[in-house]
C-alpha cells in the first residue's frame, strides 16, 4: 500500500515536500485526481490524493479553508499544490487548517506537470489493488450468498453495519424507512434522533431536498449533514439504483468510524445486492396484487361457485365466508383529473386520489359496524363490509349513516366530488356480486337523473331500477305521456312548475304545510297549484290507483329526463 510518507521518497518527483498536516502522513493513497472545480466534493472518494494549481482558491480564503475541511471529512489522502503558478508560498490559513484537521498539505515544484505526477503515483500505487480486489470479491460473494439464502435486506444491513462500523439506515425512493441497523458504539442513538417508524419518512425535508436528483448518475455516495438541536451528524448517502431507476437509498450515520476506501467499495456492493432485493420484492408484490385482484374480480362477478374453492380463497385473502356482506362503491367524479391533457398525468392523479380514498376508508373503519376490505379499480373504490352471523342485519339507515360520514370525510380531506352507491346486505358471500351490482347501479342512476343525492342505497332507487331495467324507453315514455303528459306540456307552454310541485307534494306525503315549507311557497299558492293540477288531469287525487299511477309516472320522468 502507498502512503503519503512513501511519496516523499519517490525520486521521480524529487522536491515534493509536506508543509502541514503531518498527523496524516501515513494516510493511504488509492488514486490520484485533479481538483479544479469548487463544486466537485460530491465526486471525491476516500484515500484520493488531490492535485491542484491553486487557481480555484487563489484569492478566496473562505474557499481555501473549506477545501481543507471538506477533503479531511471525506478522508482524502492529502492535497498537493503546484507552486509558482499562483502561489509563491501556501497561505498561513491553509497551513493552520491542514494542521487542525491532520490533512497532509504538500508543495509540488513547478517543474512537474500534474499529468506526469499522476502517472508516477498511480504506477507506484497499482500493486495494492490486487489485495483490495480480492477483499472486495470476498465481500461481494458474502452479500450474494445472503441474498440467495433469503436473508433479505435485514441481514445485508446487519453485515454492512458490522463491516463499515457505523449505523445503517435503508429507505425507499420516497425516503420511507425500510430497515435500520444500530451500532453498539454509536453515542448518538438512532431511536433518540429519528422517528424509526417503518414505511414512514424519517428524515426532514431540508435533508431530503439537499440530495441531488441525479444521484443515481453519480454512481457513488455523497456527504451530507443532518442537523439535530445541538449536533451536526455527518451522513453518507448512496442510491440503491439499477440503471436510472432508484429503488431507495442507503444512509450511513457516520458517528462511530470514518469511512475508508474499502468501506465505500463495500457500500457499492451492498447497494447492488439491495437493489436486486427491492426488485425481487416488487415483483413478488405485483404477483400477489394480481392474484388478489383476480380473486375479487371473480368474487364480484359471481364466477366462484364451488363452496370449497370459495372457502380456500377467502381464507387466503382475509374474508370470512360465514359473514353477511354488503358492498359500497365510491365513484370519484374526476372533474379535476379531466383537465389534464396528458393521459399519464391524469391517471397518476386519479391513482393518488383513489389510494387516498382507500386510506380514509380504513381510517373510518370503526364506523362501519363490520369488518372492512377496500381496494380500487380506476376511479371507483370498492368497500366490502362483513358482519358476524351472530349480529342482527344492518339496517338501511345504518348503512347510509356510515356512507354519509365517509362521504363527508372524503370531500373535506380531498376537496373532490364523490358519489357513493350502497348495495343490499346478503346472508351468503356467494351473493356479494349482487350487492356490488346494486351499488354500481345506484351510481349510474344518480348520474343519469342528475339528482342532488350523493349517497344512495339500493332501496332508495328500487322502483327506478325496476322500471329502467325491465321496460324499454318507448313504453316508459308512453306511460308518462298518458299519465302526466298534459302537465308536462302545460309547464313547457306556460313556464309553470307543476311537475316539480307534484314531486314535492308526494315526497312530503301529500302534506300541504310540509310541502309549502320545502318549496318556500305560501300555503295558498301551493293549494292553488294543486287545484290547477287536478283540473288539468281531471282527477281529485284521491283514488289509490290514480295516485300510484301518477307516482310511477313521476319516477319515469326522472328516468327519461335526459331524453325529453
Amino acid at each position: 500500500m502507498l502512503t503519503v510518507q512513501d511519496l516523499l521518497e519517490i525520486k521521480a518527483i524529487d522536491g515534493l515536500k509536506i508543509i502541514a498536516g503531518e498527523k496524516g502522513i501515513n494516510n493511504e493513497i488509492s488514486i490520484v485526481n485533479i481538483i479544479e472545480n469548487p463544486d466537485a466534493f460530491d465526486w471525491l472518494s476516500p484515500n484520493e490524493l488531490l492535485l491542484s494549481t491553486g487557481y480555484i482558491f487563489k484569492d478566496n480564503e473562505e474557499l481555501q479553508n473549506k477545501i481543507i475541511k471538506e477533503l479531511s471529512e471525506i478522508n482524502c489522502a492529502g492535497l498537493v499544490v503546484k507552486m509558482k503558478r499562483y502561489f509563491e508560498k501556501l497561505p498561513q490559513n491553509m497551513i493552520d487548517e491542514a494542521n487542525k484537521y491532520g490533512l497532509p498539505l504538500l508543495e509540488l515544484p513547478i517543474g512537474y506537470t500534474l499529468s506526469r505526477v499522476i502517472s508516477i503515483i498511480n504506477e507506484k500505487a497499482s500493486g495494492r489493488y490486487d489485495l483490495l480486489n480480492r477483499k472486495t470479491l470476498d465481500m461481494h460473494n458474502l452479500f450474494f450468498r445472503i441474498s440467495l439464502e433469503g436473508g433479505g435486506i435485514e441481514k445485508i444491513s446487519s453485515m454492512l453495519s458490522g463491516t463499515i462500523n457505523n449505523p445503517i439506515i435503508i429507505v425507499d425512493k420516497n425516503w420511507s424507512l425500510l430497515h435500520y441497523t444500530e451500532h453498539a458504539a454509536n453515542d448518538i442513538p438512532l431511536k433518540d434522533s429519528l422517528d424509526l417508524t417503518t414505511d414512514k419518512p424519517i428524515f426532514n425535508k431540508e435533508f431530503i431536498d439537499s440530495i441531488p436528483p441525479n444521484l443515481s448518475d453519480m454512481k457513488k455516495s455523497i456527504k451530507r449533514s443532518y442537523y439535530l438541536k445541538d449536533k451536526n451528524i455527518i451522513c453518507r448517502v448512496l442510491p440503491i439504483a439499477v440503471s436510472q431507476d432508484i429503488y431507495g437509498y442507503i444512509v450511513i450515520w457516520q458517528t462511530v468510524h470514518d469511512l475508508v476506501e474499502f468501506d465505500y467499495i463495500i457500500l457499492q456492493q451492498a447497494s447492488t445486492i439491495i437493489a436486486l432485493e427491492r426488485i425481487k420484492a416488487k415483483e413478488i408484490k405485483e404477483v400477489k396484487v394480481k392474484i388478489r385482484q383476480d380473486f375479487y374480480d371473480d368474487l364480484l362477478s359471481g364466477k366462484i361457485t364451488s363452496p370449497e374453492t370459495l372457502q380456500t380463497l377467502c381464507d387466503l385473502h382475509g374474508l370470512n365466508p360465514n359473514y353477511s356482506y354488503y358492498c359500497l362503491v365510491i365513484n370519484i367524479e374526476a372533474k379535476e383529473v379531466e383537465k389534464f391533457e396528458d393521459m399519464i398525468i391524469g391517471k397518476y392523479k386519479m391513482d393518488n386520489i383513489a389510494q387516498s380514498c382507500v386510506e380514509i376508508v380504513y381510517e373510518m373503519a370503526y364506523k362501519s359496524i363490520g369488518e372492512i376490505t377496500s381496494f380500487y379499480r380506476n376511479n371507483r373504490i370498492i368497500i366490502l363490509v362483513g358482519q358476524n352471523e351472530d349480529r342482527p342485519p344492518i339496517s338501511v339507515s345504518e348503512a347510509k349513516q356510515y356512507a354519509n360520514d365517509l362521504h363527508e370525510k372524503l370531500v373535506n380531506r380531498l376537496q373532490n366530488s364523490f358519489l357513493i352507491g350502497i348495495g343490499q346486505q346478503y346472508r351468503s358471500i356467494n351473493s356479494l356480486y349482487k350487492s356490488f351490482s346494486e351499488a354500481n347501479e345506484m351510481i349510474r342512476l344518480m348520474q343519469q337523473m342528475h339528482e342532488k343525492n350523493e349517497v344512495s342505497h339500493f332501496e332508495d332507487y328500487s322502483v327506478y331500477h325496476l322500471l329502467d331495467s325491465n321496460i324499454n324507453s318507448l313504453e316508459l315514455e308512453d306511460f308518462f305521456q298518458k299519465s302526466l303528459g298534459k302537465i308536462y306540456e302545460h309547464d313547457k307552454l306556460h313556464a309553470t312548475s307543476y311537475l316539480s310541485t307534484l314531486e314535492n307534494y308526494f315526497y312530503n306525503n301529500q302534506n300541504v304545510s310540509e310541502t309549502s315549507k320545502a318549496m318556500f311557497l305560501h300555503r295558498n299558492t301551493l293549494i292553488y297549484r294543486i287545484e290547477k293540477i287536478k283540473e288539468i288531469l281531471n282527477t281529485d287525487l284521491k283514488s289509490s290507483e290514480e295516485l300510484l299511477r301518477i307516482q310511477i309516472a313521476l319516477k319515469i320522468f326522472r328516468i327519461l329526463n335526459k331524453y325529453m
